[in-house]
């Protein structure tokens, strides 16, 4: 490739595990930004808003701001925004996204009068019972609309892989026999807003991730040069069974200013 021109990263299983620094990480953000780098942090984190990623972040030693991070929530609320104008959008999320969906007109997923337009799927937690999933199910029937902010099967965390949205969300569709608009990563639109964001060209940019199919081949499908990090969620076996290989192969992100070069 030719000479790097601006970098994208994940953060969970990346950076952080639990939001706690991988080992190395900070001094390899450092050097990115010495090296006078263009970066985005791309996430498909669900639990929190730009702003308090960024704080925690932040809080850990690492020279980023809100502006540095793009979530699948606000690309969410960006493609609501253009493509549903208006719409009532039931969100079927864990955590507290609010303040990333505040221009999206949000209603009540259990309010039997609220008819929902839209129903959105985000990211996975103790919110995932019979209960929502059917309610949701029953939204579908009616002929509401289907959108995910992500498709990840599962995520890394201190206790080890818990299941995540994606585990549900084929279950929806296959029942409903729909088929969702997925807005974070793998989807290719997130990484062309994260490159317009950044004014970067694709044949010059890194895309660092621990998901080998969602963020390392989704942006090598876009022109972006992928780097696959054994930490996070990544497992050998995932990694022979995947549907292409990775441009790079590394340990963790403090071989990544290695790669700047």
């Amino acid at each position: 490739m030719e000479r790097v021109g601006a970098v994208l990263i994940d953060i969970d299983g990346v950076l952080t595990v639990s939001w706690k620094p991988l080992p190395g990480a900070v001094e390899a953000m450092e050097r990115v930004r010495e090296a006078g780098l263009p970066l985005a942090l791309l996430t498909n984190t669900t639990s929190r808003t730009r702003s308090s990623i960024a704080r925690l972040l932040v809080e850990s030693g690492f020279p980023v701001t809100a502006d540095d991070i793009l979530t699948a929530p606000a690309a969410t609320a960006a493609y609501l925004t253009e493509h549903f104008p208006g719409a009532r959008c039931a969100v079927l999320n864990s955590g507290d996204i609010a303040e990333d969906l505040a221009d999206v007109t949000l209603v009540d997923l259990f309010d039997p009068d609220a008819r929902p337009d839209v129903v959105v799927v985000g990211g996975a937690g103790p919110e995932f019972g019979y209960e929502a999933l059917n309610t949701a199910f029953a939204h579908l029937q009616r002929g509401a609309r289907l959108l995910a902010m992500h498709r990840n099967l599962s995520w890394r965390t201190d206790a080890g892989l818990q299941l995540d949205a994606g585990a549900f969300l084929q279950g929806l569709e296959r029942a409903a026999g729909v088929e969702a608009e997925v807005l974070g990563k793998p989807a290719g639109a997130f990484f062309e807003a994260a490159l317009a964001r950044l004014g970067a060209d694709a044949s010059r940019t890194l895309m660092v991730g621990d998901d080998i199919e969602s963020d390392v081949l989704a942006a090598q499908r876009q022109g972006i040069t992928g780097v696959l990090v054994r930490t996070g969620k990544y497992r050998p076996e995932t990694h022979r069974a995947a549907s292409g290989e990775p441009d790079h192969v590394v340990d963790s992100f403090a071989d990544v200013p290695g790669l700047l070069a």
